[in-house]
């Protein structure tokens, strides 16, 4: 079947409507089809299509100079070997169910094509995969590494589930300063030891860390004093800003975590600020990393997040601070 390319993309004669029909390639365009050049490479490759003075390499290096094109194509040819009929935009592709096409059924997921390298902007994203929800569809990044390998991440925006542990009470008492922690006179078991709070130095002491304490003292449980003098939840927020400048977000997610009865914990050791437990569970349910809305972060990064939280069988969360609320946002590898 031969085709003209004429520039841009290439056009097809009367018979590729045939491809359209019966696999979905190209858009209608007078008695033939235009086929963008993602298509139109897949095509030439696979021997569908002839394009008088091309090659598959000649017409690479002509669609080469668009920005990321390489990258677009094998996430396109990827999705096709796979079963889908793909087409592009909305975002990069579009993707139908299997058995489905463009006339007879709807898409499924919409794809975002990535490199390893690329920083992912959280506002962006947010934006992004709040229209594919209201379009009913799957918001899926394609991300292409140095090698041309392939990973798929769904991006989902998740609502905590409420009443996740019972509620607990905590008798007010007074809290020392301890450098930018805090230090409370109170027996094992106590109170706040059974809502999740604080880690045992000995018998006689708990040590309540800066975001533990603050939503502490904001709920009114704790009394924070330091040589006598006692501090207003503003007043310690400042003084331990000065050794934490995430302090802001920290405080804001883990806020929205007990505002919802999780128990959020330091993730240190897992490369994030929480690890988040629900009701009894003797292991975590997710790992949490607070972040500002605006927040960038490379593409890389995000990655080794998510295959931590998998290699411990976690999901993987961040809280995005904004001033309407914390939004969380969970990547998640998926297989297409």
């Amino acid at each position: 079947m031969k085709a003209i390319f004429d520039g841009t993309s290439v056009l097809t004669g009367r018979d590729g409507r045939t491809l359209y029909d019966q696999s979905g390639y190209g858009r209608p365009e007078g008695e033939g089809i235009r086929l963008a050049p993602q298509e139109a490479l897949y095509l030439l490759h696979r021997q569908k299509i002839e394009v008088p003075g091309y090659t598959f390499d000649t017409l690479l290096a002509e669609y080469a100079d668009q920005r990321n094109f390489l990258r677009s194509f094998l996430v396109y040819r990827d999705l096709r070997e796979r079963g889908y009929v793909v087409q592009t935009g909305p975002h990069d592709f579009r993707v139908f169910r299997r058995g489905e096409k463009p006339g007879t059924g709807e898409s499924l997921y919409l794809v975002r094509v990535l490199s390893e390298r690329d920083p992912v902007r959280f506002a962006k994203l947010i934006e992004e995969v709040i229209t594919a929800r209201n379009m009913r569809k799957q918001y899926v990044l394609a991300v292409v590494d140095d090698e041309e390998e392939l990973t798929y991440y769904e991006i989902k925006l998740q609502k905590l589930a409420d009443a996740c542990a019972p509620p607990f009470t905590i008798a007010p008492c007074e809290a020392v300063l301890v450098g930018k922690s805090a230090m409370v006179r109170v027996s094992p078991p106590s109170d706040l030891e059974k809502a999740g709070f604080g880690k045992r130095l000995d018998e006689e002491r708990l040590m309540i860390s800066p975001v533990e304490l603050l939503y502490l003292m904001g709920e009114e449980s704790v009394l924070a004093t330091k040589d006598g003098k006692s501090f207003t939840p503003a007043e310690y927020f400042t003084f331990a800003k000065e050794s934490d400048q995430e302090l802001a977000a920290k405080d804001k997610v883990y806020t929205e975590l007990r505002r919802h009865d999780f128990v959020p914990r330091t993730g240190y050791k897992f490369g994030h600020h929480y690890r988040v437990y629900c009701g009894k569970n003797v292991h975590s349910d997710m790992l949490v990393h607070a972040i500002e809305k605006e927040a960038v972060m490379p593409m890389s990064v995000i990655s080794r997040s998510v295959r931590m939280a998998h290699s411990v069988k976690k999901k993987m969360l961040f809280g995005c601070v904004h001033t309407t609320g914390i939004q969380f946002v969970e990547f998640a590898r998926i297989k297409l």
